[in-house]
């Protein structure tokens, strides 16, 4: 059995609102003089009542996970679940109200841009002192530094002052130092998100290979759902302090994207639904039903009809509609295109549409509807859409054809298998 280099073991962090609320060692004696001689907080913000002041706030609760050697870890939920606090607890920046958590390895952690830099030192001298935070020897750091410079593509303004660097600049070169520190666990919090594409392309390939060829545990924070598919190979998903799911990647980031919500076969798009349109639209999708439908399950290979209500505001000719498949978590199937043009005249007008599912693989899927022009270079005018327009599951059964059918964790899609033969003879 594979030993694990973390553990959290019902682990909870509780705050208390307003109790902590100066910047300064001089704020929090302003607050605890006026306290004693029962004066109003001279820090407190204007408009800020006291209801909440004091009450507990539980940022974690009851969290308990286990991490192996060289697994790749994503940590996703939406802002305020406690993310970052978990990542600070195990980082043993703050320590847990409740519960345990233990190390097998040397951490290094990235929570923040410029985490450990002074503004008013080199980017060289910043990469001694935030080597040393993180636990580098004078030695290590002598050894690595080329590579340092090299890796974070400062090296034309490694001995300017950090307060003139982009905060791209100093991700960098953070990220470059931690990347480069002999740890057996290494913690991103949302760093990546101000690097340009092609520097974060490189950190994602960096962290993929330390993982795979150093056996280095990968913690990856982030709200980038293509970066934690790219990079991780297991999601838990915080919601509100708690962990709704541990384990596969595309399922945890359904949770997470709130694909768990009822299939409805009948959706209204009223003004506040997402959707985009022309300057102005001459129709707009007002209604989706599902024809002779109980649900928006389906099972994998049918065809479903469905109705789309438009409404007309004055007549609209070379109109084209297309499906854009996605999968729960937001990663594009495919698209599905009409082969005839449609024309829309009087005040309202129904649109049939037979949605062949035969090539989605079993899963939760969504798809934006979406209505547009093309011009005679092929140029498209967005006319109107709605994201998504709708939500369906496929559901499994035996195949009655040569398609073989997997589960989506192999891909979306479900394509006709490979035609094999075989020649006999030699090996030459």
């Amino acid at each position: 059995m594979e030993e694990w280099i973390l553990k959290v073991d019902h682990v909870s962090k509780q705050y208390r609102l307003g109790q902590i609320g100066g910047t300064t060692l001089r704020e929090e004696f302003e607050r605890l003089h006026a306290k004693l001689r029962g004066r109003e907080d001279p820090t407190r913000m204007v408009g800020l009542g006291d209801g909440t002041v004091g009450e507990p706030f539980l940022a974690l609760d009851h969290v308990s996970f286990a991490v192996k050697k060289g697994e790749r870890l994503g940590i996703i939920g939406h802002n305020g679940a406690g993310k970052s606090t978990l990542l600070k607890l195990i980082s043993r920046i703050t320590v847990p109200t409740t519960g345990w958590i233990g190390l097998n390895g040397r951490v290094a952690s990235l929570l923040e841009v410029g985490t450990g830099f002074h503004e008013e030192l080199t980017g060289r001298e910043n990469i001694y002192m935030n080597g040393a935070i993180l636990g580098m020897k004078r030695k290590e750091i002598d050894e690595k530094i080329e590579d340092i410079i090299e890796f974070s593509e400062c090296s034309q303004f490694i001995d300017t002052p950090v307060k003139r660097y982009s905060s791209g600049m100093c991700v960098k070169l953070a990220f470059s130092v931690a990347a480069h520190l002999d740890s057996e666990i290494m913690i991103m919090d949302e760093v990546l998100a101000v690097g340009d594409m092609a520097f974060q392309t490189k950190c994602l390939e960096t962290m993929s290979d330390v993982s795979r060829v150093e056996g280095r545990t990968i913690l990856y924070v982030s709200h980038n759902m293509n970066t934690i598919r790219r990079l991780c190979d297991r999601v838990i998903v915080l919601d509100h302090g708690k962990l709704v799911h541990d384990g596969g990647v595309e399922e945890g980031i359904a949770i997470y994207m709130g694909a768990q919500e009822r299939l409805s076969t009948c959706m209204e798009y009223g003004e506040f639904h997402e959707r985009e349109t022309s300057e102005d639209p001459p129709i707009a999708l007002k209604r989706l039903e599902a024809v002779e439908r109980e649900s928006m399950a389906f099972e994998r290979g049918a065809v479903v009809r469905l109705k789309l209500f438009y409404q007309i505001m004055r007549p609209a000719t070379d109109i084209w509609l297309r499906f854009e498949l996605k999968t729960a978590g937001g990663q594009l199937v495919g698209t599905v295109f009409s082969i005839e043009k449609l024309r829309f005249e009087g005040s309202k007008q129904t649109v049939l549409v037979d949605f062949d599912t035969k090539h989605l693989a079993p899963g939760k899927f969504c798809a934006d509807i979406v209505a547009y022009r093309k011009d005679g270079l092929g140029n498209e005018e967005l006319i109107d859409g709605v994201f998504p327009g709708f939500r369906f599951e496929i559901t499994d059964r035996e195949p009655e054809d040569q398609l073989i059918w997997l589960p989506q964790y192999w891909g979306p899609a479900c394509l006709h298998p490979l035609q094999i033969s075989v020649e006999e003879g030699s090996v030459s």
